[in-house]
This record gives structure tokens, sequence and C-alpha cells, in this order.
């Protein structure tokens, strides 16, 4: 889920990988990966870092905003120091906004909304977001990728608010689907002060993607379910694991070193277990490079829908 929703807020970007380079490239020991690909990829780890800097000590600073950003861009700038950022319209080309300038005035502005984040009060936490997440792209603190750090900075904030557990939420999806209303009313907010419009937009997305997620992850379980029990009538008995069958859902391509990571076969069986599941239909192998990956076919079709 997380991969998805990676892939979703680089798309916004006009970054675009597929599916399958993604899933075959976060398996494959390769370094044969396209460029659209590896930022993807990088947007995940992104994400899983920030998260795990946020269970240490529980706040959202300009300290976890930078390491975000730097790991998506691979690189250690830091705050926008240069003049002449100019936000412009996609089609047009006209400027439609100008940023604040100077790395100071960056800072104080970041020290602000760390403040409006943190301080408790009535406002219900889903609102607060909206707010956060416009003011954040209204700093605009970084040269690139400010789009995708707000969105990996909308995920911590539910985490820390606890109405998530971990970061799946795959907001990205609703907001390629509705991405000229996402532009046009984060600018009725510059421009005119429409808050309300920006934030029931935000909130419609919150609701729909949790329900998309939650409804997806269910699915995600109940094939798991389907398969095990096929696998159980199906492989010789040897075979069959629960700990196998989880495994295969932990991304589509599997492969020999995952099983014997996981102490599930020893290298010589685990190539056998796999051929087997290869068998009866389950998996369906794939050469990549000099390794042979084992696609789970069903669950690589549920993703994709």
């Amino acid at each position: 889920m997380v991969l998805q929703e990676a892939k979703a807020s680089s798309e916004i970007e006009n970054i675009i990988t597929t599916e399958d380079a993604l899933f075959r490239a976060f398996t494959a020991a390769t370094t044969q990966i396209d460029p659209a690909t590896k930022e993807v990829l990088r947007y995940r780890e992104a994400l899983w870092e920030g998260y795990n800097m946020l269970k240490k000590n529980n706040l959202l600073t300009t300290n976890l905003f930078i390491k975000v950003y730097q790991i998506i861009k691979q690189n250690k700038s830091g705050i926008r120091n240069t003049p002449g950022t100019k936000i412009k319209h996609v089609s047009t080309g006209k400027i439609v906004f100008t940023p604040p300038e100077g790395e100071r005035i960056i800072r104080d502005k970041l020290s602000n909304l760390e403040k409006y984040i943190h301080k408790e009060n009535s406002v219900d936490s889903l609102i607060k977001l909206a707010v956060i997440h416009y003011q954040f792209e209204t700093i605009h603190p970084f040269t690139d990728g400010n789009g995708r750090t707000g969105r990996i900075l909308n995920t911590l904030y539910l985490v820390q608010k606890g109405l998530l557990d971990f970061p799946v939420l795959y907001l990205s999806k609703y907001i390629i689907e509705k991405k000229t209303d996402y532009y046009r009313l984060l600018r009725r907010v510059t421009e005119y002060g429409e808050w309300e419009p920006w934030i029931l937009y935000m909130l419609d997305g919150i609701e729909k993607t949790a329900v998309f997620t939650r409804e997806r992850i269910l699915a995600i379980r109940a094939l798991m379910s389907k398969i095990a029990e096929r696998a159980k009538k199906e492989l010789p008995a040897r075979v069959y694991s629960k700990e196998l069958i989880e495994l295969l859902f932990h991304q589509p391509y599997t492969k020999g070193q995952f099983l014997i990571d996981a102490r599930i076969a020893k290298r010589q069986t685990a190539a056998e277990y796999l051929r087997e599941l290869e068998k009866i239909g389950i998996l369906e192998a794939h050469k990549i490079g000099k390794e042979i990956l084992y696609l789970n076919t069903a669950l690589y079709n549920l993703l994709s829908r």
C-alpha cells in the first residue's frame, strides 16, 4: 500500500512509472532501474524514515521535513535560500504565486507551522490537516519536492494524532482523480481566502481514501485466506506452511532469498518450494537479469485494479 501511495504521489508531479516496474525494482537485486522508478522508491523510503523519526519523539519538525525531502531528492540540500522561485500554471506558464524568500523567513514560517501542528485546541484534527497542508505548500520551503514532502506530512500527521496506526492512507489516489480541483482550490485560498471549499475537498478525500484503503486491505486479507486454503489442498505437505503463504503477500514478487531470510527454507529447498507454487498456478516465474522472481498473480491483479 505504501508503494502504491508513493507511485500515485509521484505521478501528481508527472513522475510516471508502472506498477510492474515498481514491484520488480523493489524485489530484484539489480541496478538497472529507470529514473522515475528510483524516485518512487525513494518516496517510499522517505515516508518510512519520517514515520520512524516520528515514532521516536512524536514531533513533526523542520528537521524531519528536511530529512524527508533529502531522501526524496537524494541530496543534502536544505531550506531554499536562492531568490526567484515562482509557482506557474502548468498549462499557461502564468505566475500564480510567489512563495516567501530567504532562509530565515522560511524557517520562521516553518517554526510557526510547527507550533500550529502541536498546539492543542478545539479544532478537529482533520480540519487542521487541511490547513497544515495548505500552509506547507504555500511556504514551499524547498527548491523541488514540496508536493511529495507535503503529502508525506499529511500521513505522518494522521499517525501522530492516533488516526492511523501505520502510514498507509492512499490519499494521492484521490488527488490524482481530482487534480484540477486540488490546484484550483489551493489557489482560491491564496487569492480569495476561500478556506471552506478547500477544507471540504480534503475531508472528502480523506473519507473516500479511508474507505478505499480499508476495502483494499480487507480484499488482500481475504485473498490470502483463499490462496492459503488452495495451497493447503494442492501443495505437498512438506511444502505448505502458513508462514510461506503470508510471505507471498509481503509484495507481489518474491524470490528464494526471501524464504531463506524468513527461515522458511534453506537455499535448495526454497527454490523447490517456489517451483511447486508455480506448478499449481499460484506463482508465475519471471527472469530478471540473473534472478528468477516469482509473481503472485492474484495479488498483482488485485493491486492493479
